[in-house]
């Protein structure tokens, strides 16, 4: 399953050790071993390779960025889970979706799943980043999923998707190529630029809605390209 090697788990400021080993153990039993860490308040220690048991190589592979951007920037999709609605919402998924959803775009890049803090989750400016927001459907009395409890979810529909396509033996591949997040990044940086430039964005709140707006439009490489080039050249007419 060589196509589990482009999937991406991120863990964005974990507090405890513990919760990254048990993570990587929820992850490696349904054949993900690509873990990385964003800020970590603690480093992984005994207890994190106790709980993670035979997922020792998770942890010790795992990759440790500074800021979730740098983290993110080599993937094509970036999917944020959300445990509460937002004002600026992307596109909703749940975790069986999100799971065909994966293995539909696997194939033509590298895919994060990126979960938040223990306590908090993600920020709203780190959502704005995710195309995707995936959301557990959990009692609505008790909706309380620890970290690694979100992991093995989200980890066992992506199994359960890509063993369906394959019993199936329907196509793994994509006949599409879609910008890095960091190749999205400079097109919304220049985007922002530009309006700003030509008074048309006054205020934060329309870059967000921007944002919003072409994530939601799942952008292909070609495409970006095309918009940076009508946007270049409005630069030069002006």
């Amino acid at each position: 399953m060589k196509i589990f090697n482009h999937i991406q788990i991120i863990l964005v400021e974990p507090s405890l050790p513990a919760n990254i080993g048990s993570a990587a153990r929820a992850m490696k039993t349904m054949g993900l071993s690509h873990l990385r860490l964003v800020s970590p308040k603690q480093p992984i220690d005994e207890q994190a390779r106790s709980l993670a048991a035979g997922a020792k190589e998770v942890l010790d592979n795992a990759q440790t960025y500074a800021t979730f951007d740098d983290a993110i920037a080599d993937c094509q999709l970036v999917i944020g889970t959300s445990a509460r609605l937002r004002h600026l919402q992307n596109t909703l998924v749940e975790p069986r979706d999100c799971g065909e959803l994966v293995i539909n775009r696997v194939s033509v890049g590298k895919v994060a799943i990126v979960f938040g803090r223990e306590r908090v989750g993600l920020t709203n400016e780190e959502l704005l980043k995710c195309q995707y927001h995936l959301n557990f459907p959990t009692n609505p009395d008790y909706g309380s999923l620890n970290l690694a409890m979100a992991v093995q979810l989200a980890s066992y529909e992506i199994r359960m998707a890509y063993l369906q396509k394959t019993a199936e033996k329907q196509p793994l591949v994509e006949a599409k190529e879609y910008p890095t997040a960091e190749a999205l990044e400079h097109f919304f940086a220049h985007t922002e630029r530009l309006y700003k430039k030509l008074g048309f964005i006054r205020n934060e709140a329309v870059m967000l809605k921007l944002r919003r707006l072409y994530q939601r439009a799942e952008l292909e490489t070609n495409e970006v390209n095309l918009l940076r080039g009508m946007l270049t050249a409005v630069e030069k007419a002006n």
